[in-house]
């Protein structure tokens, strides 16, 4: 009986855990005050004004100068001298119908009903439900409280849509007065004609292939909200190495003469459609297309001559591993001095450089250094300068953290426009004179600053985000932490997260949060309450995440690790970051490690009890792309190749599932559209055939992301406890 009750009780502990833990993001929400500003201008450009929480339930108007950040403060616009919001109106309104995504402060709507029937309102959920909260009567008004971020739905009594509505920071008036815009139906859209027609009219482009088997998978929804029986779902999902077709550009003159441009310069494109894009030249003296060559090692401009069918080559990309043609093939045309900006990686990293469209030569790079370009905000033509986003430009700071730069078309002039330690992030007023700049760290809270556009001069601190209230309900601040990677130069960044409970003298069980995706970098760059990690630290975990080699963002050379090796990782760059954090920190225990992760993070963290379960003992997989000739073709050739070699089957945890170690829980979403869950299947079949011991749980009438549900990431979190014993 002893034995039976100890149980009972240690079990009685750790559920009031789960729930202590489950309540942080109650516990926390709504504590951080002065975290948002969105500037509205006024038409002269020259003044701005904004609506700023200062309490969990209050708040001002503060109106701003921009020439001299000159601030006034009131409890309301009219005291500033502004007019209030203007009442929206149903019949003006688009009816776009979305979930809820958001919980801002607390908001109002005002719904006035002029129609001679009743209307119903539904708050529409963030799992896209909709929450009926009564009625309005013919004639009647109705004042309803929410949040700022909230979708609701008015409707007829017969379920007709009337209205969308998202509530915002102010309370808004809608006049319900009809049925709004919706959709025009494709029966109803004036047929668009195929291909793309030149600006003089006198040529149409357009593309043929012929057509390709394309695979197909089957789902099974076993438990379908609609009857008893299980149904079944077929949809189109290419996998690498399947068929694709292999269009021909078609120029169909005005007197219907057709030619057929030779396809020598674009052989085998990667498109799943058989369709490429065109762009005409203003003139109609030429047309352009993109040939990405299947297995991204060759990208091209082509341009093609209307009246010939001529094809030349504006612009060649090569690489030995690949082009990543999903994020850094940005361009832009100057057709008026036939000129070309683009995006290559070239000199190992994303940089700018400016063509000559005629010659098919580069005229200048434009931007140049060991530092990434990674994203292009504006281009002033007349101007010849580039507004861009840029990452690494200080030694001393966060190599990830975006700053805004502007720079000529010749590569002279280049200014950094942001100055604060952290990741930015700009709005212009609409002339474009000023901007407002929102800087934060996973460690620091949002600080928000008006500066002037021609230097990146200071106008005005505007706010500084206010945690008090948010550190003192016990939500602990992520520690930044810098170490080593494998090469022993290269600075690994990640971040770690301890319990609100944290006592230095004891020692806490370390649980890694894995995504090493090589189409972006993951450890977080701004200040959120990252709840999904905190509620797990709760439970008595220290919880890391890092961005290894082989994720983007970093330089061609720290990318390329990923190629033909998605099983890295980054693990050996993770298990040194883990080590040398630990040094400084004994409380933390690397005899007990574990490691979760969802899509390509679920192959991850399997992988790591495949290779690294000297170091991971633990692992919870989720919807894992376990095998990438089981996924979707264009995420996995872009870094896997084509052909589909023998580099696949050294990367599949199916090939290397006799090698498990360690106690590992697959959750796969039965009806998964994003990673076939049958590559979930195929691995649970490869571990009990190598007779492995392992927990799997599917999860009905779910798809992608299965452990973020409710009774996913409650298992996950069980699993985790149950194993580490924190």
């Amino acid at each position: 009986m002893k034995s039976i009750l100890l149980f009972l009780l240690s079990t009685s502990a750790m559920a009031a855990d789960f729930e202590l833990a489950l309540s942080l993001p109650k516990r926390t929400e709504n504590l951080v005050f002065r975290d948002r500003v969105k500037a509205n201008w006024l038409p002269d450009g020259k003044a701005f004004w904004y609506r700023i929480q200062t309490g969990a339930k209050t708040h001002e108007f503060v109106l701003i100068q921009a020439d001299t950040g000159e601030r006034k403060t009131a409890q309301s616009l009219k005291a500033l001298g502004l007019p209030e919001q203007e009442a929206l109106k149903s019949s003006t309104a688009k009816i776009e119908l979305r979930k809820t995504t958001r919980t801002g402060e607390e908001s109002g709507l005002k719904f006035i009903n002029q129609l001679d029937s009743d209307v119903d309102l539904f708050w529409v959920n963030q799992q896209g439900e909709h929450i009926r909260y009564g009625g309005i009567r013919a004639g009647a008004e109705r004042e309803q409280h929410t949040f700022d971020g909230h979708v609701w739905l008015i409707t007829s009594r017969t379920g007709e849509h009337l209205a969308i509505i998202e509530a915002g920071p102010l309370v808004q008036t809608l006049i319900i007065d009809g049925k709004g815009i919706s959709k025009a139906k494709e029966e109803d859209k004036k047929p668009r004609e195929p291909g793309f027609r030149s600006p003089d009219g006198a040529f149409l482009v357009t593309s043929e292939a012929d057509p390709v088997t394309r695979r197909q998978i089957t789902l099974v929804d076993s438990s379908p909200k609609e009857g008893v029986q299980p149904k079944l779902k077929v949809l189109d999902y290419l996998k690498p190495g399947d068929p694709l077709p292999k269009p021909q550009m078609i120029i169909t003159r005005k007197d219907g003469q057709k030619i057929r441009v030779p396809t020598d310069l674009y052989p085998n494109p990667f498109t799943e459609s058989g369709k490429l894009n065109v762009t005409w030249a203003p003139d109609s003296h030429e047309f352009y297309f993109d040939y990405n060559q299947r297995g991204h090692q060759l990208y091209r401009i082509l341009a093609a001559d209307p009246k010939t069918g001529t094809v030349r080559t504006v612009v060649e990309e090569t690489s030995k591993t690949f082009i990543d043609y999903t994020h850094k093939t940005w361009r832009h045309w100057l057709h008026t001095t036939s000129e070309l900006l683009w995006m290559s990686e070239r000199d190992g990293w994303c940089h700018l450089y400016l063509y000559d469209t005629q010659t098919g030569k580069v005229k200048n790079q434009v931007t140049r250094g060991a530092w990434p370009v990674r994203e292009v905000l504006h281009v002033d033509d007349s101007k010849r300068q580039i507004w861009f986003l840029a990452s690494g430009l200080r030694k001393e700071e966060d190599p990830y953290h975006l700053h805004l730069c502007r720079i000529n078309f010749d590569g002279t002039g280049f200014q950094q426009l942001t100055q604060g330690d952290g990741n930015h992030h700009v709005e212009f007023s609409p002339n474009r004179d000023f901007f407002t700049d929102t800087y934060s760290r996973a460690d620091l809270p949002p600080v928000h600053e008006l500066r002037r556009s021609r230097d990146g001069s200071l106008v005005c601190e505007l706010e500084k985000a206010d945690a008090t209230k948010l550190l003192a309900a016990g939500w602990t601040l992520p520690e930044r932490f810098v170490a080593k990677g494998r090469d022993g130069t290269t600075d690994i960044h990640g971040i770690l997260i301890k319990p609100s409970h944290f006592d230095p003298a004891k020692k806490y069980p370390v649980v890694e949060d894995i995504y090493a995706g090589p189409h972006s970098a993951f450890a977080p760059k701004d200040f959120g309450r990252l709840l999904n990690q905190h509620i797990l630290a709760e439970l008595g975990f220290i919880i890391v995440k890092l961005d290894g080699m082989g994720t983007n963002h970093r330089g061609k050379a720290f990318h390329d690790v990923c190629w033909k090796n998605i099983k890295d990782a980054g693990f050996p760059d993770r298990k040194l970051w883990i080590k040398a954090a630990a040094q400084t920190r004994p409380w933390m225990d690397l005899t007990r490690v574990g490691i979760y992760g969802g899509s390509a993070g679920g192959q991850n963290a399997m992988r790591a009890l495949l290779d690294h379960h000297d170091f991971y003992h633990v692992a919870v997989a989720d919807c894992g792309c376990l095998d990438n000739r089981m996924d979707k073709i264009w995420w996995n050739e872009q870094w896997m190749g084509w052909p589909v070699d023998e580099s696949y089957a050294r990367s599949s945890n199916k090939d290397d599932a006799h090698k498990l170690k360690g106690h590992l829980l697959l959750i796969v979403g039965e009806l998964d559209t994003n990673v076939d869950p049958a590559t979930t299947s195929q691995v649970v079949g490869a571990l009990q055939k190598a007779g492995k011991t392992f927990d799997f749980m599917p999860i009905t009438g779910t798809g992608h992301g299965a452990a973020e549900t409710p009774y996913g990431s409650r298992l996950r979190m069980e699993f985790l406890v149950r194993h580490l014993k924190p």
